[in-house]
């Protein structure tokens, strides 16, 4: 599996991340269990959910100019399939951005048994295996919407389940009259201790106002842009699996 691994980051070009052995795997952040902030002080995480998308690319474009390294979402097949998107998937691993599960085409999970959660989750895996060689770690349920039987399912998985404590509302605010709330959802979270941000690459105010606002927010404050594991200082080798 290692071999493939090496094998697939040299023919899409993408200089990845180790990928740890899972059963050596380093045990510093909770699985199973739901994760609502960062425990590294001074730090933001902005994650972005149900890409990729058309506005993605733009999207790593701004976080580039700005340095900044994000956390992405992603499902298999939603607003789009995950598959006419490879390269804007290489591209988020080789701009140093983190790649979590938003399982494979964003069901509230709580609807579903044990299996169907565990083929929403292995579904995407394969689709991470074709496009990248390994696997995330890290997901975030659809909707924020998790119970006992999702958080044992995907715990049983090796996942971490991030949720958020700045939710941005973005979804219900694309359009340039309204995106103005989501700048204020995010600044007064922000300045509530809010680190966990979530916004939506799929929506075109998202990347057009909102993420400069949020990144400006961020520097003004003096505060550190981070990915989802650096924020809970988990180190990179522990974001990617090759197997289960």
């Amino acid at each position: 599996m290692f071999i493939r691994y090496l094998i697939s980051a040299l023919i899409v070009g993408v200089t990845a991340s180790p990928v740890a052995d899972p059963h050596q795997r380093r045990q510093a952040v909770p699985i199973g269990s739901a994760i609502f902030s960062c425990t590294t002080g001074n730090t933001v995480a902005l994650t972005f959910d149900d890409g990729p998308f058309a506005y993605t690319n733009q999207l790593l474009d701004t976080l580039a100019e700005a340095g900044i390294r994000a956390t992405f979402f992603l499902n298999g097949d939603n607003w789009a399939s995950i598959y006419d998107y490879t390269s804007t998937v290489q591209r988020m691993v080789a701009d140093g951005h983190q790649i979590g599960s938003h399982t494979w085409d964003h069901p509230d999970l709580t609807t579903l048994d044990a299996s169907g959660i565990e083929s929403e989750m292995t579904q995407l895996e394969s689709a991470f295996l074709d496009i990248l060689g390994y696997f995330p770690t890290y997901m975030r349920p659809p909707f924020f919407s998790y119970n006992d039987q999702v958080l044992q399912t995907v715990g049983s998985l090796g996942y971490h389940v991030i949720i958020a404590d700045i939710d941005t509302l973005d979804w219900e605010n694309d359009s340039p009259e309204a995106i103005g709330e989501s700048i204020r959802l995010f600044t007064e979270d922000l300045d509530a201790g809010g680190s966990i941000a979530l916004a939506h690459d799929v929506h075109e105010q998202t990347v057009l106002t909102l993420a400069p606002a949020m990144i400006a927010a961020i520097q003004e404050r003096g505060l550190q842009a981070a990915t989802v594991g650096e924020c809970l200082g988990d180190p990179e080798s522990n974001w990617y699996r090759t197997s289960r």
